[in-house]
């Protein structure tokens, strides 16, 4: 034990103090810091992710079809013929070499994607409410990975997490099932982007920081949507004014589905294991004789110490590569066809009886003819709120939008993620996960809502 603490103690100089505290207060600034901007509250990296969206719109979509095309053709030439330049390359062979089932879904996403964007093709594929929305959702993630890639380093790699780890393990812990360096991935994937909360943690995971369990468990309970979207939700449903109240409901619903799920299945029985058992040995127990906030700072110097330019750009790389060439194909092949099973075909309408009788079991009006919505939110985030705005009873619309943003398992987005990455979580899993969120919350959110109305 001496010489562990001897060994830390020459971690703290002054050069890791300032590497640690100058590059995580930018790190937490960027993804932390809640900003008023445009008359709601954002953080720094929602607002570079609006800044490049705006400046780049034209440009985002070429982005997208060259990149799908890119990537259909190169993982089809791994697959068939093997080429050197892909196989004798780490880098390439990690981002082409892929399976059947996703070569498919890579031709799927090219040929919608060429469709929307020509605009060619059945009503069905090409609408603004189906492949539309999809290669603007892809359009989105590009700028979102050009955002935070290069950023997200700052963050995570600084020592900012193993600080907050030691200090807040006691409480996180034993709340919610995740380590205490997670702490600030919870408090970034409330307040920020959901997608980047989800690829936040997806990181982790891989750098052998989270178990698979740990992981599962922060991406499908605290990657909530940004207070800016809850705040637009609530607009389109015309109870913007009861906002407070609302958003007040959104954060206690997520907050005891935190506590339930991580303790029943599926996330009880994720492996509690670490990628390809790549575990990092950062201690976050305090050794005999250390003080918690002396112990904190030395972990924080020791993985400042690590932290390096090239690192960061390597980093920022591989996510950006990773985004445009495996997931967006995913999200916009699957996505596509989950919102036109929503807008042309009557299954939600079949498939969501029993949640009619559920909500009509605890006395919300209309509550068979807003009973799709509380399914189709598998789907998309937005759906939810475009099909009950014709509904009259604004407490309907009240508990039906708290819900529609506590569900958070939406396959466009969030669910695409999930899958794409190596967190064992399949679809059926997320499918489980969903509906437990949606069962559990009803009657807890038309309870808020009786005391609110």
């Amino acid at each position: 034990m001496q010489n562990y603490v001897e060994n830390s103690n020459k971690s703290i100089n002054i050069i890791n103090l300032v590497k640690f505290i100058l590059a995580s207060s930018v790190g937490g600034f960027m993804f932390l810091a809640p900003i008023s901007y445009q008359g709601s509250i954002s953080t720094p990296i929602g607002i570079l992710i609006d800044f490049v969206k705006a400046n780049l719109s034209a440009v985002l979509p070429y982005i997208v079809v060259l990149g799908l095309i890119s990537s259909t053709v190169l993982s089809i030439l791994e697959y068939t013929f093997k080429p050197k330049f892909i196989t004798e390359s780490k880098f390439m062979t990690k981002v082409f070499a892929t399976t059947p089932l996703y070569i498919i879904t890579k031709v799927i996403a090219t040929i919608i994607t060429a469709m929307v964007f020509f605009n060619v093709g059945p009503e069905a594929i090409i609408s603004a409410d189906t492949g539309g929305t999809m290669l603007s959702l892809g359009s989105t993630l590009v700028a979102i990975a050009l955002s935070l890639s290069y950023i997200l380093p700052l963050l995570t790699d600084c020592g900012i997490m193993e600080f907050l780890g030691v200090i807040t393990k006691k409480i996180v812990r034993p709340l919610f099932k995740v380590p205490g360096r997670a702490s600030v991935d919870l408090i970034t994937s409330w307040f920020g982007a959901s997608n980047a909360a989800v690829i936040l943690s997806r990181e982790q995971y891989l750098s052998g920081f989270y178990t698979a369990r740990e992981t599962g468990i922060i991406m499908t309970n605290f990657s909530i949507v940004s207070i800016p979207f809850c705040f637009m939700i609530a607009g389109m449903l015309g109870i913007e004014s009861m906002f407070p109240a609302f958003y007040l409901a959104i954060s206690m619903v997520t907050l005891i589905l935190a506590l339930v799920l991580p303790r029943i299945k599926p996330l009880k029985s994720l492996p509690d294991t670490y990628y390809n058992d790549n575990k990092k040995l950062l201690s976050e127990d305090v050794p005999e004789g250390k003080s918690m906030f002396n112990f904190a700072l030395e972990q924080s110097c020791e993985r400042a110490e690590k932290f390096n330019i090239k690192d960061v750009i390597k980093s920022g790389n591989e996510i950006v590569v990773g985004m445009v060439f495996n997931l967006i194909p995913i999200v916009i092949a699957w996505g596509t066809i989950a919102l036109i099973l929503v807008e042309f075909t009557p299954i939600f309408t079949w498939i969501s009886y029993p949640m009619g009788a559920l909500l009509d079991l605890f006395g919300v009006e209309a509550a068979f003819q807003v009973a799709p919505a509380t399914l189709v939110g598998f789907a998309d985030m937005f759906i939810p709120a475009l099909l009950i705005t014709g509904v009259e009873s604004v407490k309907t619309k009240f508990i039906i939008g708290v819900l529609s943003l506590v569900q958070i398992i939406y396959m466009t987005e969030v669910g695409a993620i999930i899958i794409q990455s190596d967190v064992p979580m399949g679809f059926k899993d997320l499918l489980i996960i969903f509906l437990e969120r949606t069962i559990i919350a009803i009657p807890i959110i038309v309870l808020i809502a009786n005391i609110v109305f």
